[in-house]
């Protein structure tokens, strides 16, 4: 159905692309693998028309096309499907699918009648149980992807493109992800599929193509293939992924949360945290694990000190009570956050590497000093193994995996002694993944004290010493790492 022949792209200082070549199949789920930075999303940009300026060749049906914007990609039936949303939450859900594409009544009026009639019709098929009139950001992550779904079949798009489309939503989301994939499969579309996700990889993807540092390495049936030849053909060596030794954790308590509580902000009556009470020791990895809306990270930030207002209980640091009431004395306290939403929490984009780092380690009232700074940002560059042309290179120019590692350094740039991970991990690949399951550890092993919130579950089970499950806003189960298993994590979890 379409194919990419020496497809080459070449930035400032980068070489996204060599020599890309690579098939993809109609009536079959397409997976393209490979690491962060690997180029599979610039891949993707040419396919759908966003970057114009490139060398080779795109062939649609067995004819060369090349397409000058993302409406001639549309109009050719190409859809994406974006990791972020391309959805305005300000509208309804009709007024986002038909944006750009209204239907006019004969005297040239909005016809708003047709649009949500066709609206809810695709609404059905989707089984997205929504008003056509309803605002896009009273959707859950899970919803507004189908929404995402429903723009491309609005348009009757053959080839459907989708970068990262499980990266943030729940499992019995996925599941209904997957169900819609194998109804347009079925339906002879054109699917393309990017994930980190192995273990989804091989439960819906038939075909696959490996791509590594922008060159097209290898490609096959899914079902010919292993897990462990992917990784390797993914990083071009094997990654084995190491459990936490159990070591002997401190018994000095650095953390102590007792009987927290976090209101609703508009609910009256209702609590999205109750009743916490958990104790971190010096230099241990504690794991909490939950669904989502299990309220994970509103214990997170609360204990950052970002729910002032509607918060009450008591937090000890090294035997102090302290009254948090913002972020800043959380980070004076001896606090750090790396949130889940690393583009829009995390980092500021449009700066540099060294800015970015430098962002918690300049001081308040002192000039500016570059010199230092650079030097700072080069140190976390070399320790990181950050992947970069330079430290002035702009963040939203790097790979997830790198950028993560952008957030950590900021952290680590201030020394913290208490380590708050939300979601560490998540959209970047395997390897990036176990480089910062190594720098955890190794920070534990420094006597750092780190909670870790994660719904993976193997990801828990790797790194904690110890591991809390939440569900409905409480704990509702603890384990020690050596009697956790996958099986009393999930039961512990689902909601009563």
């Amino acid at each position: 159905m379409l194919e990419a022949v020496n497809i080459s792209k070449e930035f400032p200082g980068v070489k996204a692309l060599r020599q890309v070549n690579l098939k993809f199949y109609p009536g079959k789920v397409n997976a393209v693998l490979g690491e962060n930075g690997a180029g599979k999303s610039t891949l993707l940009k040419i396919l759908t028309g966003v970057y114009t300026q490139y060398d080779g060749e795109i062939i649609l049906k067995n004819e060369g096309v090349r397409f000058r914007n993302v409406k001639e990609a549309q109009n050719a039936g190409i859809a994406i499907i974006h990791q972020e949303l391309n959805l305005i939450p300000e509208l309804s859900i009709t007024e986002n699918l038909f944006l750009g594409r209204e239907l006019l009544t004969s005297v040239g009026f909005l016809d708003e009648k047709k649009m949500d009639e066709k609206a809810r019709e695709l609404l059905e098929k989707l089984q997205l149980d929504a008003a056509p009139r309803s605002l896009v950001k009273q959707l859950k992550v899970g919803e507004q992807q189908l929404v995402e779904i429903a723009k491309a079949l609005l348009v009757n798009a053959e080839i459907i493109m989708m970068d990262e489309p499980t990266s943030a939503i729940t499992d019995k989301e996925i599941d209904n992800l997957h169900r819609i994939v194998r109804g347009l499969k079925e339906e002879g579309k054109t699917i393309v599929y990017i994930s980190h996700k192995m273990n989804e990889l091989f439960r819906i993807a038939d075909y696959y193509t490996v791509m590594r540092d922008g060159c097209s390495v290898a490609e096959g049936e899914m079902s010919q293939t292993t897990e462990q030849e992917l990784i390797e053909q993914m990083v071009g060596r094997q990654v084995l992924i190491s459990k936490k030794e159990a070591g002997s954790t401190s018994e000095e308590t650095v953390l102590k949360i007792k009987n927290l509580n976090l209101r609703h902000p508009s609910v009256k009556h209702r609590k999205l945290l109750t009743d916490i009470s958990l104790e971190l020791k010096k230099g241990e990895i504690l794991g909490i694990f939950g669904l989502m809306g299990a309220g994970r990270t509103e214990l997170l930030e609360t204990i950052f000190g970002m729910n002032p207002s509607s918060s009450e209980g008591s937090v000890e640091i090294n035997g102090k009570e302290k009254h948090l009431k913002t972020p800043k004395e959380a980070i004076r306290s001896g606090l750090a956050f790396l949130t889940e939403d690393r583009k829009n929490e995390g980092l500021v984009l449009g700066m540099d590497i060294t800015s970015n780092i430098s962002l918690n380690a300049s001081p308040g009232n002192d000039f500016i000093n570059p010199s230092k700074e650079k030097s700072l940002a080069r140190a976390y560059i070399q320790q990181l193994g950050i992947k970069t042309p330079s430290e002035n290179q702009y963040c939203k120019n790097l790979s997830g995996g790198n950028q993560q590692k952008v957030i950590l350094s900021k952290w680590l740039a201030i020394h913290p002694e208490i380590l708050m991970l939300d979601e560490p991990t998540r959209g970047i690949d395997i390897n990036a993944k176990n480089e910062i399951y190594e720098l955890v550890k190794k920070l534990a092993a420094d006597q750092m004290s780190i909670l870790l919130v994660s719904s993976e579950i193997p990801e828990i089970l790797t790194l904690s010493d110890r591991i809390l499950v939440m569900a409905e806003g409480q704990i509702k189960a603890s384990f020690s790492a050596s009697e956790a298993t996958e099986d009393k994590l999930l039961k512990a979890a689902l909601p009563h």
